[in-house]
């Protein structure tokens, strides 16, 4: 008898002192996600709902309970203004209407305040206008945008399992973000939980391909604390950061709703909106670096109460454009003037010949310093109209016509 008391007195002392590890799947997520099976996870199409029903498996697995409006289902329903993919089959409704879903998870701690962190699961299914490939029709797989930061994002969950519990954590996968942010608008408006309550956001849109330890942070200016807690957990990064909460993605949607926002993302690339943004050219390591670091930056703040929220200089430019350079801008760059990361096929800018890698240092009659004065020169062309474009080309400046 004292035998057995001592074996099962032993048992409990290992199975106490048994630490949680937390998992790694974020491969095995991203293979899942950009499958050719799902046909690019375009919104409304049977691939989505395989994409959503899958990332609802996993947060079940990983002990979250469903906080949208049907378990962990979030529907909405959008008329879209066109429909570029009518090749696509659409889940459409009888009165042209598309539905999207939301996947939402809550892992509840019983605390005052919530965080949410979310990645976009939508991507643009065999292309259509948001391509930028100019082949045959080809799934758009989107690797890195979003698998990557769905991926993320179910590793932040197992990392935040029984840890950081100051606070709750609602965790979203959003659909319709290629088409509009729509997935996370609809949220922001229809809430499944108080957002007064909500102390900060954390979005990952293409965070997969981490290259030269550059990683580019947004909303840094949308808290006080935001700056210092970056800057004190950074070991890896060269960190280029940017305070407004507007960006191309969906904490947009959270900051215009007065909440605290970051969004993570490792810069763009020649295979964005194309079918070769696939598994293959994905940084792995990379991707768990910038895991690593947002739960180290969510563990900092896990007793600092609900975060003061700040409104952003930026936040006011609504600029609206008539016309297009047909440039991607690099995201990444902090240097003065806006660089250009690519050129499209039959747009203005590859007619006057500019390259990648050139540097826009004025439009017009304006100067270039930033991203936001490159928009607002842009904005005040119209179809037909003609300017010259001044660029840093290799450190010599060279100008060009354009006609828009």
């Amino acid at each position: 008898m004292k035998n057995f008391i001592i074996f099962i007195f032993l048992s409990l002392l290992i199975s106490c002192n048994k630490e949680y590890k937390p998992e790694n799947k974020i491969k095995e997520d991203v293979a899942f996600l950009a499958d050719d099976k799902l046909e690019g996870r375009q919104t409304g199409t049977p691939g989505e709902l395989k994409a959503a029903e899958y990332i609802k498996d996993r947060f079940e697995k990983l002990g979250l309970t469903g906080k949208g409006t049907n378990g962990f289902y979030q529907d909405f329903t959008f008329k879209p203004k066109t429909n570029p993919h009518e090749e696509v089959k659409f889940t459409e409704n009888a009165d042209g209407t598309i539905t999207g879903r939301n996947v939402v998870g809550y892992l509840d701690n019983k605390a005052e305040n919530t965080v949410v962190i979310g990645a976009h699961f939508d991507h643009l299914g065999y292309g259509g206008e948001g391509s930028l490939y100019k082949g045959e029709k080809a799934i758009h797989n989107g690797a890195d945008d979003n698998a990557s930061g769905v991926a993320v994002m179910l590793n932040l969950i197992s990392k935040l399992k029984d840890k950081n519990t100051n606070n709750n954590y609602l965790f979203m996968a959003f659909s319709g973000e290629e088409m509009g942010l729509l997935g996370s608008n609809y949220f922001v408006k229809n809430p499944t939980i108080n957002t007064k309550a909500v102390s900060y956001m954390i979005n990952m849109d293409m965070v997969g391909r981490l290259k030269d330890s550059a990683l580019a942070v947004y909303g840094t200016g949308t808290s006080p604390i935001f700056k210092q807690v970056l800057k004190s957990h950074n070991t890896n990064f060269k960190l280029i950061q940017k305070e407004s909460g507007v960006g191309p993605s969906d904490h947009t949607s959270f900051y215009l709703g007065d909440m605290p926002v970051l969004h993570f993302f490792t810069g763009q690339h020649g295979d964005y909106h194309k079918p070769s943004d696939d598994t293959e050219t994905l940084n792995y390591e990379g991707m768990e670096l910038v895991s690593k670091y947002i739960f180290n930056i969510v563990t900092d703040l896990n007793d600092n109460g609900k975060l003061a929220f700040r409104k952003t200089k930026s936040e006011k430019a609504q600029v609206r454009f008539k016309v297009g350079l047909g440039v991607i801008p690099d995201y990444m760059y902090d240097g003065k003037g806006m660089r250009i990361d690519g050129v499209s096929e039959d747009k203005p800018a590859i007619k006057a010949g500019l390259q990648k890698g050139d540097i826009v240092i004025q439009l017009g009659d304006k100067k270039i310093t930033d991203m936001m004065s490159y928009m607002k020169a842009l904005s005040v062309f119209k179809a037909g109209d003609t300017t010259t474009v001044l660029v840093n080309r290799k450190g010599k400046e060279v100008k060009a016509k354009i006609q828009f």
